[in-house]
């Protein structure tokens, strides 16, 4: 599925990732945490093809990836960013169907009766312009975009970022069931007690480096993970 080897991303000086090496393999969900900086939306966005690495490769399905965001989306990888980035002025229903430009348009009816499926409170809201709606409904709309392109692996960046608990946990329902359909999930959350518990498998990066990695609950386990992300401390050992 995808595997991702010493990949190095800078921003002019300062390099963001020091060598990430991960993978996430075929029906996963896979989850990467760690503290505000530490490079977790770099990676995202490299992986979209929006960002160009300096060192390292990545390959999807056996196949390098290219730093290009449309040929990435028709490989099978679909990007939820962080903060949602819809389009306000355009209504719900426009927004799902740009997530369908890879596809042939006669398959996007059936794909957003899928997409109303996982998300019943978007049925009566797809003529509502998505700058109206709450950040728990934007959220329904950028994983349900994300779905539209029939992706087998989806990327999301934060999702439940600024959502209320009730909120959280129906979004976190919903990638649940995302991943239950079929596709391979890589999640970015800084709620790590909530990211542990859903996934398979995780990575914790800190400094722009993979400092640990396992079973989700070893890793949830592990006492510096414990210190820095499920209790009190301020990082985790590189060493």
């Amino acid at each position: 599925m995808l595997k991702v080897e010493s990949l190095r991303v800078s921003y002019g000086k300062i390099e963001a990732l020091k060598g990430v090496s991960l993978e996430v393999l075929a029906g996963e969900l896979v989850a990467l945490v760690g503290s505000n900086g530490a490079g977790k939306s770099t990676l995202m966005w490299t992986l979209a093809g929006v960002l160009r690495p300096m060192a390292g490769g990545v390959t999807f399905n056996g196949s390098p990836l290219p730093p290009n965001p449309s040929r990435v989306a028709r490989m099978g990888m679909a990007l939820v960013p962080e903060r949602r980035r819809l389009f306000p002025e355009l209504t719900v229903r426009e927004n799902l169907l740009m997530g369908a430009f890879t596809r042939p348009r006669d398959e996007a009816p059936g794909t957003i009766e899928e997409v109303l499926q996982i998300f019943p409170p978007l049925s009566d809201k797809m003529d509502t312009l998505a700058g109206s709606l709450s950040g728990g409904e934007q959220q329904m709309v950028a994983i349900g975009r994300a779905i539209m392109s029939s992706p087998s692996l989806m990327l999301l960046d934060e999702p439940t970022l600024g959502l209320s608990p009730l909120m959280v946990d129906r979004v976190m329902d919903a990638i649940l069931e995302v991943n239950r359909r079929g596709v391979s999930v890589l999640l970015v959350e800084q709620n790590a007690e909530l990211a542990l518990e859903i996934s398979q498998r995780a990575y914790v990066l800190e400094g722009g480096s993979v400092v640990l990695e396992g079973p989700s609950r070893q890793v949830a386990s592990n006492p510096a993970v414990r210190r820095a992300y499920l209790g009190d401390g301020v990082g985790i050992p590189s060493d």
